[in-house]
């Protein structure tokens, strides 16, 4: 089956690949649009984990006011060199990333930086909850993690759904990125600021 320029073209600006790793996953994948896009996070995500112990120390603070100056939100992303740290793609996925921040308040930026105590409190409340609806014991901890999971994609920023693409999470699109960009990228911290609310 002959690969269109257009189909190379269309999966490009859809992906952000390069030009040849997007004529092999239409090739791979018989043309089929959908499972291209899959077979280009599928490589995206590997290109990813290789470079995760790379030093960065560049980047940019991007600044984002919302709703009339009623929130604001500052995050830090980190790349490895300032010339990628110049370029579009990395100050628009650093705008969105501050974006997500305004509209789906994380209160932590992965699983592991919730506080032990949260957590706890998190499983008490699940496994209570589950002897109230009157589930069998035997079932409690699979309820107890499947509601954990829930708090993890509500207060994690690395695993809430991307809010402009509900099916990648922030750290689907943080790993497409790198792959793309070629350098790591560490989103270093972020804050969250509504006018009226207590710090």
């Amino acid at each position: 089956m002959g690969i269109s320029a257009q189909q190379v073209k269309e999966l490009r600006e859809a992906t952000g690949a390069g030009i040849l790793d997007c004529r092999k996953a239409l090739a791979e994948n018989n043309g089929d649009f959908d499972k291209a896009v899959a077979y280009l996070r599928e490589k995206g995500l590997a290109a990813a984990e290789k470079k995760s112990g790379r030093e960065a120390r560049e980047g940019v603070v991007e600044l984002y006011s919302h709703g009339g100056g009623r929130v604001g939100v500052m995050v830090e992303v980190n790349c490895e060199t300032d010339f990628v740290g110049r370029t579009e793609q990395f100050r628009a996925f650093a705008h969105n990333l501050a974006l997500q921040v305004a509209a789906a308040h994380p209160r932590w930026l992965d699983v592991a930086d919730v506080p032990a105590d949260v957590l706890e409190g998190e499983k008490t409340k699940a496994r209570h909850q589950a002897r109230e609806e009157g589930k069998p014991e035997k079932v409690w901890d699979q309820i107890v993690e499947g509601r954990l999971e829930k708090f993890y994609q509500e207060t994690c920023l690395l695993q809430q759904p991307f809010v402009k693409d509900e099916s990648l999470t922030v750290g689907d699109l943080l790993k497409q990125t790198i792959a793309t960009v070629g350098e790591n990228i560490i989103l270093r911290r972020f804050a969250r600021w509504e006018l009226g609310e207590d710090a």
